[in-house]
C-alpha cells in the first residue's frame, strides 16, 4: 500500500541560504487597483535569508515591498 502512495508523491526541494526564488504575485493585494492581465504573474528572484522549515523561509525584500518576509514556498 505504501508503495503505490509514494509512486506519485514528489521529492521535497532543499533550499539553502543565498538561493533565488521568484515571489508569485498571485495573493497580493495593492492599494492601486492594476489590471489583473497586465501585471506580471511573478516578482523578481530574491535571495533567502534564513530557511525556517522544509517549506517556510525569510526572504531579502526591500522596504519599499510591505509585505512579510516569512513566506511559504511551494
Amino acid at each position: 500500500m505504501k508503495r503505490q502512495v509514494d509512486r506519485r508523491r514528489k521529492k521535497v526541494e532543499e533550499w539553502k541560504v543565498e538561493d533565488r526564488v521568484m515571489l508569485s504575485m498571485k495573493d497580493l493585494v495593492f492599494k492601486k487597483r492594476l489590471a489583473k492581465k497586465l501585471v506580471d504573474q511573478y516578482v523578481d528572484p530574491y535571495i533567502i535569508d534564513e530557511v525556517m522549515s522544509t517549506n517556510t523561509v525569510k526572504l531579502r525584500l526591500p522596504t519599499l515591498m510591505r509585505i512579510h518576509p516569512i513566506v511559504n514556498v511551494s
